[in-house]
């Protein structure tokens, strides 16, 4: 339970444990940046760890000085990627052995060629989106991998969405971070970044289900 509490708090407050971590540790900081990224993006069983309020509160101590921003840019782009292509490696390694095939009951091969058909047509824009999502961008090349999306297309596409997600925020928290309205406000903001994309998540979800089972219907 301690943990669990930790984790929560780390979440909500991440702003005022990166600035007690950057005075404490100094430069370790970055490690520790790049291994928050990676394993949130890389680890489907870590997906409540912070990210888009830990890319902006980033943005905002880089803007403050505290943190050199080309540097820790530059090592959470590569912790995005890398954290993609390993899940999404895990993915395309373990799928067709967690269903064993045709030889499991928990395999449907009909839904796996349709999932894989649809990671081929659709993936790059799923890929890109949902890094914005939480959870679901830690799901999304996991899922990309079990349907094996083609790699090349795959780390394309990741490339792209890591970009606009790490540069974006980053520099959004550069740029806005230390106004004093957003210093004020800065808790509301990232129960914002966390609730905001999830409601989306869950709207789509739920009107995905919707067209499916009136398409089932019909």
């Amino acid at each position: 339970m301690e943990l669990i509490a930790f984790f929560i708090d780390f979440i909500l407050h991440v702003d005022q444990h990166l600035m007690a971590f950057v005075q404490t540790y100094g430069a370790w900081v970055y490690a520790l940046l790049f291994l928050i990224i990676f394993v949130e993006t890389g680890l489907v069983v870590m997906p409540f760890l912070p990210g888009d309020s830990l890319l902006f509160i980033v943005g905002a101590l880089c803007g403050a000085g505290l943190i050199d921003y080309p540097l820790a840019a530059g090592l959470m782009l590569a912790a995005a990627i890398l954290g993609d292509q390993t899940n999404y490696t895990i993915g395309r390694y373990f799928g067709p052995k967690v269903f064993q095939w045709e030889n499991s009951r928990f395999f449907n091969k009909n839904a796996f060629n349709q999932a894989h058909a649809f990671y081929e047509r659709y993936g790059g824009i799923t890929i890109i989106i949902a890094r914005f999502m939480p959870f679901i961008r830690t799901f999304a090349p996991f899922v990309a991998g079990v349907a094996e999306m083609t790699r090349s297309k795959f780390t394309a596409y990741n490339v792209v969405g890591a970009i606009i997600w790490v540069i974006g925020l980053t520099a959004a928290g550069y740029w806005f971070g230390n106004l004093p309205w957003v210093q004020a406000n800065l808790s509301k903001i990232i129960w914002a970044l966390i609730i905001v994309p999830g409601l989306i998540a869950i709207f789509g979800a739920w009107r995905a289900s919707r067209n499916a089972a009136r398409d089932a219907a019909a």
